[in-house]
């Protein structure tokens, strides 16, 4: 057999070999792979050791253990967690993703676990009291990239400047710095960054646009989809996400509480 043919068939071999580990599904040997960015705590962060931690991490967990599945986080910046989805990377993203029409054009998404809404972080003395405020001439927004403040503003904010930025640090450093008046994002980043920087920021907490995350998984993948349905419905009912709450984020669960606006979970 000619010495080319014999690497072709070992090429061939290896490129079947790297599509079937594509394409595999839950309960192959390693188990269930689930996506997020480590880097918007509390719910997904890193521990001192340098570990997966958060909210969305024992939730991930959770999931691995009512499926039976061993789990593995895989740590994957936000804008490549959709393409690791489509590619077989990982199973799931269990990321703070919100569902939005344009996202479940190319993945599916389960039922929803949290609710949340877009809300602004403001300069301390900005008089900006809401979104109807914040898009005038003259004011500058900052949101970060990937995320569904950054296409709220692309598609309704006609008169402020928007300032696309890739960290939720920078976007926080542009409004404390007195750069940008105002920064899109969701509910409980603002609460916590405000936090932070009380003496040079202000929350606008109750929220202009509802939200809702959920897992995101692969299109097509109707048996895991309806897994992940069941696992959440049954977390929820034994308490789960209270439980979330009260470890995570229980002074934001006070706090949303005495400002009567609603809470997450």
């Amino acid at each position: 057999m000619p010495q080319f043919f014999i690497r072709f068939l070992a090429l061939a071999g290896v490129a079947l070999w790297l599509c079937a580990s594509c394409s595999r599904t839950p309960g192959q040997p390693d188990g269930l792979r689930v996506g997020m960015e480590l880097a918007y705590p509390p719910f997904e962060m890193q521990d001192p050791q340098g570990n997966p931690a958060g909210v969305s991490v024992d939730l991930a967990r959770a999931l691995g253990a009512y499926l039976h599945e061993p789990v593995t986080i895989e740590a994957i910046p936000f804008s490549g967690l959709i393409p690791a989805l489509k590619t077989g990377k990982i199973d799931a993203v269990i990321s703070s993703m919100t569902e939005t029409p344009e996202r479940a054009q190319s993945i599916d998404f389960s039922d929803p676990y949290l609710s949340t809404g877009l809300c602004l972080l403001v300069k301390k003395e900005s008089p900006i009291q809401g979104i109807s405020d914040a898009d005038r001439p003259g004011v500058t927004i900052v949101v970060k990239q990937g995320t569904t403040g950054q296409a709220y503003a692309r598609d309704r904010l006609k008169a402020a400047r928007v300032l696309v930025l890739d960290k939720e640090t920078a976007c926080v450093l542009e409004v404390t710095q007195g750069k940008a008046d105002a920064f899109i994002y969701d509910q409980m980043s603002t609460y916590t960054n405000w936090k932070r920087n009380m003496d040079r920021t202000r929350p606008i907490l109750r929220p202009f646009q509802a939200e809702s995350w959920a897992v995101g998984i692969r299109q097509g993948n109707n048996e895991l989809r309806e897994k992940v349905n069941a696992f959440l419905k049954n977390y929820r009912s034994k308490g789960g996400f209270e439980q979330l709450g009260d470890r995570y984020l229980a002074e934001q669960k006070a706090a949303f509480k005495q400002m009567n606006v609603p809470f997450v979970f």
